[in-house]
């Protein structure tokens, strides 16, 4: 892999915008920079249009969760770790990036506390969290960009399920009972003439894995589940298919909102005193996450070799179903307050109690 990692290296640091400037004695010989105009040059009216807009780079220190959400970034990890290594020991060298350290965590619970207490710049956590931290710090957390829009399916080994309306009257295995699964299931159900109390009946697991050990045992037939739970259950469980994807079904309401998994938040303080390296930042991530969704093979063995997911091959075959973004501004904005508005109306403490203001969405 070391090899993947310095492969095409020029290519890769100038995309990241991580060019390295060598800061050699000019100065001690006598020479100045070889792009100083000379004194007595009259100052010109208008920049060049080739001018880059002024940006001071910036150190983060990022985290992410293992799972689909951190997939997105796996691209700018290595090549912010590639970066890392050619600076390291080399004093006189200056990058005109910015730099990244990045840490993966199992949970939640595990990165919100280092975040709220300033150990972390940013962070890729669940959606409604994002929500529920900006009303527990007032306000002192934004939302940078969607990053997954949602990861969950109805599958069945079967082929009685063609569309929302064929649910009627089944019985569905699932887990994440007072979260998103369900909040989202409801309201799909709902919005399609399905009472979820009275014409289906959901069978509430506590973890994913017990869904897929029930459907292997071929007690149920039908499941809700996330990727890339989907892809382990169909390696599993022969004629195991996608028969609903959440997020086309969400899409077809054509409410202007969208279902949605995760989110980038950062600390308002940092983003307040970075703008230029947000925004820098916000290009290497969208710039990351356009590589991972056109190599899926190499991405899914950066994947791995990270553990954000163990196998290659499962992250392979789950990246396509993954629904990996960077949505940012005002199209994050429409689709993910829209989100939040249908957990606040099926449990508002969900998104913390009241939905965020405006200031929640950085560049809206």
């Amino acid at each position: 892999m070391k090899g993947r990692k310095t492969m095409n290296l020029k290519k890769k640091l100038l995309a990241l915008g991580l060019s390295l400037a060598m800061v050699l004695s000019l100065a001690a010989c006598g020479q100045k920079a070889a792009e100083e105009e000379p004194a007595e040059q009259p100052a010109q009216t208008e920049e060049p249009a080739a001018e880059t807009p002024d940006f001071t780079p910036a150190a983060f220190k990022i985290a992410a969760l293992k799972g689909p959400t951190a997939m997105g970034l796996v691209e700018l990890m290595s090549l912010s770790d590639t970066a890392n290594e050619m600076m390291e020991g080399k004093e006189n060298v200056v990058s005109t990036g910015n730099t990244y350290e990045f840490t993966l965590a199992g949970s939640a619970d595990e990165v919100t506390p280092a975040l709220i207490k300033g150990d972390l710049d940013m962070a890729c956590v669940p959606a409604n969290l994002a929500a529920v931290l900006y009303g527990k710090t007032n306000g002192a957390v934004e939302v940078l960009a969607v990053n997954t829009l949602g990861v969950l399916y109805i599958v069945e080994n079967g082929g009685t399920v063609q569309s929302m309306a064929d649910l009627k009257g089944q019985t569905i295995v699932a887990a994440g009972k007072g979260s998103t699964p369900e909040y989202a299931l409801r309201y799909l159900l709902t919005e399609n003439g399905i009472d979820p109390d009275k014409d289906v009946t959901i069978d509430w697991k506590s973890e994913h894995s017990e869904c897929v050990a029930t459907l292997a045992s071929g007690q149920m037939s039908i499941a809700l589940l996330p990727q890339p739970f989907v892809t382990v259950a169909q390696n599993k469980i022969e004629g195991l298919r996608m028969a609903l994807d959440l997020t086309a079904e969400w899409d077809k309401l054509d409410n202007g909102s969208g279902l949605i998994t995760g989110v980038i938040v950062a600390r308002r303080d940092v983003v307040e005193a970075n703008p230029g390296a947000v925004d820098r930042f916000l290009q290497n991530y969208a710039a990351s996450v356009e590589w991972v969704n056109a190599n899926n093979a190499d991405a899914a063995q950066l994947i791995a070799e990270y553990g954000i997911i163990e196998a290659a091959p499962v992250a392979e075959m789950a990246l396509p179903y993954c629904n990996i973004v960077c949505l940012t501004g005002s199209e994050m904005k429409d689709k993910l307050s829209g989100y939040l508005q249908v957990l606040a109306d099926a449990e508002p403490s969900s998104v913390g109690g009241t939905l965020p203001g405006d200031d929640f969405y950085y560049g809206a």
